[in-house]
Parts: structure tokens; C-alpha cells; sequence
């Protein structure tokens, strides 16, 4: 009998194929969260095998801020044009206008998005949302589980979750629940940049180094840049850098890097020993617990 045995790539990318899979039999309207993220594009490029030669049979949502990179925003809308899927934006400025949330004080927009994102849910009627979260990113996302309940008004009890035994998932749900579902879970940021090395997955240029305005502002850089302009007294210079998360423009920082290809990403990721949120994201320095108070009330 000849044997079969998967990489480790080939075994992430048929669990997540399944998850997909699972979710698209079980659930009545699921719906892809689209950032213009590699680990949002990776789910995308997941859902088009998993589903192929048929169309994605699910919209994509994207929660748009309106602090995005340009480069994500076009990135996005290629992928749209590629896969023909069914794009809806969810526009934060759009809830602030009406006044559905109000803009905090520190610029942030990562907490107001979660009530649009909510409305959004609601008003389409989607009842499962995937999402790129992995465990190795935060240890918020560490203990959640692949399928991760919602009660009706979209808020996650961690105290409260469905055991998966031996990746048995289950989708049932009382009137008003959802799910958030996380076909990366199991991957690590190694493991993302590899596939996307190995499929040759289009990206924002974000993600590879060259140089760029810089300021640093508590030991991290910010690209100077129409959301994040010199403040006085501040001092610019030009780094080669490259992003290792992409989230709004004013609170997400690049890394110093000279990996300019995908190969150079891998090797370097590789060697790093910080997480990507951790060496980046600003909003995540608000307190120790701020990703897992933002998920109970509704966030990814």
C-alpha cells in the first residue's frame, strides 16, 4: 500500500479548506472579514481552492476605518476584480456621521468599529463571520476557539466556550447566536509567509522592505505620512523598512528590515522572537488585557 503524507503546509491548508467547508454545510449566511491583510488574503486564496471551480459561495466584509494604506485598499480591490466575490464595506466614518460611535480622543478607531461591524452583521443577516485571527498572534486569540460563539448581541464569553475534540466543530446555534470562525488558528506568522511564498499570493507592497519617512514614538516607527504627520519637535529619518501587520495607517508601525522578497520575509520571520502585534501595533499597548476586552464586546 503506498503511503501519503502531507507537509506541513498541505495539512494547515486541508484543515482550513475543511473548516470552510464545515461552516459553509452548517451555517445559513457566513461572510469572510476582508482587511486587505496577508492573513485575511490567505483565507480568500483558501476559499477559492476550497470551493473551486465554483465561485466563493460567501461575500467578503470589509470594516473600513478610513485610515487604510492606499496600497491595501487597491490590493483589496484586485482581489475582488480576480475572484469576482461579493464585496460589502461596512464604513466606520459612515457610523460616525450618522452617530452610531464617536471618535475617541486618542485617534483610535480600532473600538469604534465594532458596533459597525455589528450593524453590518445584523443587517445582512450573517450568522457565521471567519476571521484571520491565529493563536500565535495574542493570547487573547490564543484561547479562543475555532468556532467561537456570540450570544444575540455579538459579545464572547471566554469563560463559555464548546470543547473541539479532535477537530469536531460544533455549528449549532440558538435563534439570535453567531459564530466567529478561524480556519488560520493553528498556523503561525512562519507558516503564513511560507505558503505565501509557496503559492506566490499578491500582497500589499507594504510587506517588503525598502525605505521610508520614519518617526519613532515609544521605541516604535511610524512612516510619516498623511495619518501619522511630524508632531513638533519630532524628527524624521529614512530607514528600510518593511510592515509585519497591516492595521490603520496612525497607530500601525513598521519594523526595520531589508527583506525585499518573499523568500528574505521568511528567513526573517523565522528568526524573530517578538509576535507581529507585539513589535507593531500600538492599540495593542492600551493595557495587557485590551485584545480580549475588545473581543467580548463584539470585535473579531
Amino acid at each position: 500500500m503506498k503511503s501519503h503524507v502531507l507537509s506541513q503546509l498541505r495539512s494547515l491548508e486541508a484543515e482550513s479548506i475543511h473548516i470552510m467547508r464545515e461552516v459553509v454545510a452548517e451555517m445559513q449566511r457566513p461572510c469572510l472579514l476582508f482587511s486587505g491583510g496577508k492573513d485575511s488574503i490567505v483565507m480568500l486564496h483558501l476559499a477559492v481552492k476550497a470551493f473551486a471551480p465554483a465561485r466563493v459561495p460567501f461575500p467578503i466584509m470589509h470594516v473600513d476605518t478610513g485610515l487604510n494604506f492606499q496600497t491595501v485598499l487597491d490590493c483589496r480591490d484586485r482581489w475582488v476584480d480576480r475572484t469576482g466575490v461579493q464585496l460589502v464595506v461596512a464604513s466606520v466614518q459612515e457610523g460616525i456621521d450618522r452617530g452610531l460611535v464617536r471618535e475617541e480622543p486618542n485617534g483610535s478607531r480600532n473600538r469604534i468599529q465594532t458596533p459597525v461591524l455589528l450593524e453590518a452583521a445584523e443587517k445582512h443577516g450573517f450568522d457565521a463571520l471567519f476571521g484571520g485571527g491565529r493563536r500565535d498572534e495574542e493570547k487573547a486569540r490564543a484561547k479562543e476557539r475555532v468556532f467561537s460563539f456570540r450570544d444575540d448581541f455579538g459579545q464572547w464569553d471566554p469563560k463559555n466556550q464548546r470543547p473541539e475534540i479532535w477537530n469536531l466543530y460544533n455549528g449549532r446555534v440558538h435563534q439570535g447566536e453567531s459564530i466567529r470562525v478561524f480556519p488560520l488558528s493553528n498556523w503561525t506568522e512562519l507558516d503564513i509567509w511560507s505558503y505565501i511564498e509557496a503559492e506566490q499570493i499578491d500582497l500589499p507592497d507594504l510587506y517588503l522592505a525598502k525605505d521610508r519617512e520614519v518617526v519613532e514614538r515609544s521605541g516604535m516607527l511610524y512612516e510619516v505620512n498623511d495619518f501619522t504627520p511630524l508632531k513638533d519637535g519630532e524628527t524624521a529619518q529614512v530607514v528600510s523598512t518593511r510592515y509585519r501587520t497591516v492595521g490603520d495607517a496612525n497607530l500601525t508601525a513598521c519594523v526595520e528590515s531589508s527583506a525585499a522578497t518573499l523568500r528574505d520575509v521568511v528567513e526573517e520571520v523565522a528568526a524573530v522572537r517578538l509576535t507581529e502585534r507585539g513589535a507593531t501595533r500600538g492599540d495593542d499597548k492600551v493595557s495587557e488585557a485590551a485584545m480580549e476586552d475588545r473581543k467580548k464586546e463584539g470585535y473579531f
